[in-house]
């Protein structure tokens, strides 16, 4: 799954974005908005206004969102989780 944090400097809630989501040990990239002027036009073009900006696969949100972040993390997981085989019994 990939998960991009734009984010800005001095930005408490960008820090607790990228906090948080080491805590629930997920892997994320971050774009530094700031270094990237044309990244910014685009995403406040898509009508993000704060950041960070967060973008995955299913989902984006702007600001901290810790709700979002477990909920990303519970799909991680379920997502890593092994299929266990099940086996029928058929009778004779």
């Amino acid at each position: 799954m990939t998960i991009t944090v734009f984010t800005k400097q001095h930005c408490p809630q960008c820090d607790a974005t990228k906090r948080q989501l080491n805590k629930l040990g997920l892997a994320y990239e971050t774009v530094d908005l700031e270094s990237n002027p044309e990244t910014l036009a685009q995403l406040q073009a898509a009508g993000f206004r704060q950041a960070p900006v967060v973008i995955t696969p299913d989902a984006s949100w702007t600001g901290y969102r810790p709700d979002l972040l477990r909920a990303l993390a519970k799909q991680a997981q379920s997502a890593q989780a092994p299929v266990q085989a099940r086996t029928a019994t058929v009778s004779a």
